[in-house]
């Protein structure tokens, strides 16, 4: 089928135009079109989009003088912070790729990772590399720099900020490369077509994490798609350089939800995440946006800023607002300046939609991705009456879903469930070295996500769950998110999680892990009793274990690790 365009925001182009560029030309360009606008602030600390430049291209001359160029794979091992955004994009102006590790990683999953991507530098943080430091003997590894925290604080407010520097013996000083090398980055020709800009794990939430292959092109198509999805802009190529444009008698300033070198957003999703490196760092360096970065989240640090920073833009997964909303004052906070509360990587509850919408006159817009699409394919539309409850709403540019049996691979109708396929610039270049994997999902262009939903009318899409996470009792099909979703209309719930317990007799038993709000109090009995009230007679919970629920750095529960621990119980 074609791709439904029956609810297209008006005047919003239906395709658009990529510029050939490397990926760090976002940074490069805003530079020099607003040099001494603040590209982020980090405790304190200011830095102009020009500064980040200058130190981006002295790393990348260090970079080059450790032997680090095309070919090459740089893994990031850090928290959010500024040292985060200077290895980045100094990493891509040496032609190297960008393999991101996250923090939270166990040593045994930062040797895969390290030893799969085959990469030879690596990036830590001190208060961190020693918890790895004994493995990295098994990895490709030879050149290691570390950095602090403290770095980023003068001596003066020491008193106020007591954050300590801690030596890391046998491993290369961040800030001591950056003073030892002028801004002059390597002459290197970049091919956006087949070079790659990163080399991104999978979540490994269902099994190994994979390496996902990502071209320059994907990265700069899916920054384009996302940012412009909210400015309803075309972009027009000059000699290198883009410009946007907008449709006759459009002002942007009036019609347009976020404006270039406008906004101010809060930054806390992990840019060792997709939905962090693309949307939280390269959209907000494509568009001129101030970044206020924190390196972990605080309900009430994070809230508080909105107002200390005249924030016009937030987001994250649901994990990072269910706490908000928790809060006994939240009422109490002026989010009158939010234009945007973005959320993806797991659904969002339709409560805690509900509690966001009637805390500030902005859109709050859901989205759905995956690591496989570079990192997003599906959004809301930026306006209120675009926004429907439950779905991550529609294709962005240049993307087409279609809903296909997950037996035959044949395109369903609308109204039918199935797994999602996506085709567009996004979609990965193929998994790193297993090109079996690569040809499980890879079908003529198209993208098998292994999530399952379904299409509506109007062309809407809905996320039913995960394909893997399906719990069949009885031959029924028990979509978890369901029975979630109930669970969260409970007023004792903050975090849940439902999945299948093997069963002789009738296969799987949905079952329930749920985290109880503070200060609240309710059985196991009462909680099952809620929610078989109010589903089919197959659907009905069997059994609830109370306790933290574990999430991914991105905010995706980890129901493998739940499963584990049925099997182990």
């Amino acid at each position: 089928m074609a791709k439904n365009f029956k609810c297209w925001p008006k005047d919003w182009p239906k395709t658009l135009n990529y510029p050939k560029v490397p990926v760090f030309r976002f940074l490069d360009q805003t530079a020099e079109r607003v040099p001494n606008r603040l590209a982020l602030i980090f405790g304190g600390m200011e830095l102009t989009f020009e500064q980040l430049r200058n130190l981006s291209e002295r790393f990348a001359a260090a970079l080059s003088s450790l032997g680090v160029g095309k070919g090459r794979r740089v893994a990031i091992h850090l928290p959010n912070c500024p040292q985060f955004a200077i290895a980045y994009y100094g990493t891509l102006k040496t032609g190297a790729t960008f393999t991101p590790l996250s923090p939270l990683l166990s040593p045994r999953e930062v040797v895969h990772q390290l030893t799969d991507s085959g990469a030879e530098t690596l990036i830590s943080l001190d208060l961190i590399y020693p918890g790895i430091a004994s493995v990295i003997p098994e990895t490709p590894v030879r050149n290691i720099i570390t950095t602090s925290i403290a770095d980023c604080f003068s001596a003066v407010i020491q008193p106020v900020k007591p954050i300590g520097k801690y030596p890391v013996p046998g491993t290369i000083e961040f800030v001591e490369l950056l003073a030892a090398h002028q801004p002059k980055p390597p002459d290197v020709t970049i091919d956006v077509e087949n070079d790659l800009a990163h080399l991104a794990y999978t979540g490994g939430t269902t099994g190994v994490s994979k390496g996902v292959m990502l071209t320059h092109k994907n990265v700069l198509a899916n920054t384009l798609q996302f940012g412009l999805w909210f400015s309803g802009a075309q972009v027009v190529e000059k000699d290198g350089r883009y410009e946007l444009v907008y449709p006759e008698g459009v002002d942007p300033k009036r019609d347009r939800l976020l404006r270039q070198d406008n906004e101010i957003s809060l930054v806390v999703v992990p840019w060792f995440h997709a939905m962090g490196t693309i949307g939280y760092l390269n959209n907000m360096m494509a568009s001129g946006t101030t970044m206020v970065v924190f390196p972990r989240f605080d309900p009430v640090e994070y809230i508080s800023a909105v107002e200390k920073y005249k924030a016009t833009s937030l987001g994250g997964a649901p994990q990072l607002y269910v706490p908000l909303v928790d809060l006994p004052d939240f009422s109490r906070y002026d989010l009158s300046s939010i234009k945007l509360a973005a959320s993806g990587a797991a659904p969002l509850p339709g409560a805690v939609l509900d509690r966001l919408l009637s805390a500030f006159s902005g859109v709050v817009c859901e989205a759905y991705g995956l690591t496989e699409a570079t990192m997003g394919a599906i959004a809301n539309p930026p306006s209120r009456e675009g926004i429907r409850a439950g779905s991550v709403g529609l294709p962005v540019f240049d993307t087409e879903v279609r809903i296909v049996d997950p037996g035959t691979g044949q395109e369903l109708s609308p109204g039918n469930e199935g797994e999602i396929a996506i085709r567009g610039p996004q979609v990965m270049k193929g998994y790193w070295n297993r090109p079996e994997a690569t040809a499980e999902v890879l079908k003529d262009g198209w993208l098998l996500t292994g999530d399952i939903g379904r299409e509506d009318e109007d062309g809407y899409f809905y996320i039913t769950d995960r394909k893997k996470d399906l719990i069949l009792y009885k031959g029924y099909n028990v979509y978890p998110r369901e029975i979630e979703e109930v669970l969260y209309t409970h007023p004792a719930v903050e975090l849940c999680a439902v999945v299948g317990k093997r069963d002789d007799k009738v296969g799987e038993l949905p079952v329930a892990f749920v985290q109880l709000k503070a200060g609240q109090e309710v059985t196991a009995e009462a909680l099952i009793a809620f929610v078989n009230e109010r589903v089919a007679a197959y659907k009905k919970l069997r059994e609830v274990f109370f306790g933290p629920v574990p999430v991914s750095a991105a905010g995706k529960t980890l129901k493998r690790e739940l499963r584990d621990k049925l099997t182990a119980g």
